[in-house]
């Protein structure tokens, strides 16, 4: 059957919001792994991603963040100028313990049930974040520096992804059986800035984490890259040594087929859990039959949002392993997560 998780979790985490703010959940172990069990208990999910945050780099290096309601994470003092980097903490791996803790409580308590996902947020993302201060539809702060200070750019992102392939690591050493670089804002960059500014970093991260595993005696753990918006430079991202290319509901499963020779993960519209129940099992038997279920991860196209009905993940769920079983014959062992 085609193996699946989910990036974002439903409206059974209101109780322990209701309590404590985002963060404060994030840099705890204890409710970060209630959290992420959640899902895996309400569920039926062939795999578990660490309840975390794609911007606790930029944290560790002291950067202040908060979330607000309505907007998103905000950093207090963002970076300005390229003179503002100076002002940065020099990144130690060991700030994120309490990402590291909950990922080995998590897996203790999944006690083998599902594989555990880890991640990071990929360079470009993090630098858009920590210069444009907040969410932002064009990142044209950012993407100012890219025009107006390439070379003090380049060293941001170099910086950046030093510290993702630290972070990938340790929590690969913590227990994690796979990790993802969650490159959301690529598709606000050109095909020429993904080609010549960002593709670099990213594959530097996927070489030099693949070569720090090796050195460590730790083999078969896949790697995974979601370039969101990015999809007019698939052919690029196929060559970059990702083990999954996970792709966003706006790309026909047969030309990311056409594009992708790897494992693709993806890709359903999350809006498409809004809809009634024989229109969703529509929706993904489509979905399915135009991946296939060989070298395929069922997912949606980007987060579930927080007003869905669970009973529809649930069907949506169900209806992924009944339709991928049919389409193998009933063989349930066809796909696998890591084909």
């Amino acid at each position: 059957r085609s193996k699946q998780w989910y990036q974002r979790r439903v409206r059974e985490f209101k109780e322990i919001f209701s309590k404590h703010d985002f963060f404060s959940i994030c840099q705890n172990p204890e409710l970060s792994c209630e959290l992420t069990i959640q899902p895996i208990d309400r569920f039926n999910l062939d795999a578990a991603i660490i309840f975390s945050d794609i911007l606790v780099i930029p944290q560790a290096m002291g950067m202040k963040c908060t979330l607000a309601p309505g907007i998103g994470p905000i950093f207090e003092t963002p970076l300005k100028t390229p003179e503002d980097m100076a002002s940065l903490a020099k990144f130690d791996v060991s700030n994120l313990q309490y990402v590291y803790d909950a990922i080995s409580l998590t897996c203790s308590k999944l006690d083998g049930r599902v594989p555990l996902i880890g991640f990071s947020g990929g360079p470009w993302t993090l630098m858009s974040y920590m210069i444009d201060g907040q969410p932002s539809k064009t990142c044209s702060k950012s993407k100012r520096w890219l025009y107006q200070h390439i070379c003090k750019s380049n060293s941001l992102l170099n910086l950046l992804t030093e510290c993702i392939v630290e972070h990938l690591f340790a929590q690969v050493a913590a227990g994690c059986s796979m990790v993802q670089v969650f490159e959301t804002n690529a598709g606000l960059l050109t095909p020429e800035m993904i080609n010549t500014i960002l593709a670099p970093q990213l594959e530097c991260i996927c070489t030099s984490l693949k070569k720090k595993l090796t050195h460590h005696g730790i083999e078969g753990v896949p790697i995974a890259l979601f370039c969101k918006g990015a999809n007019q430079s698939l052919p690029v991202l196929n060559k970059l040594g990702y083990d999954v290319i996970s792709i966003d509901w706006s790309l026909d499963p047969e030309i990311a087929r056409e594009f992708l020779s790897g494992t693709i993960q993806g890709n359903l519209d999350p809006c498409a859990l809004y809809a009634d129940k024989d229109k969703l099992h529509e929706l993904t038997k489509n979905m399915l039959n135009k991946f296939g279920t060989r070298k395929f991860i069922a997912n949606l196209g980007h987060g579930i949002y927080p007003d869905v009905d669970p009973d529809n993940v649930s069907h949506f769920v169900d209806a992924v392993h009944d339709i991928s079983l049919g389409i193998n014959g009933g063989d349930n062992n066809e796909m696998s997560l890591y084909t």
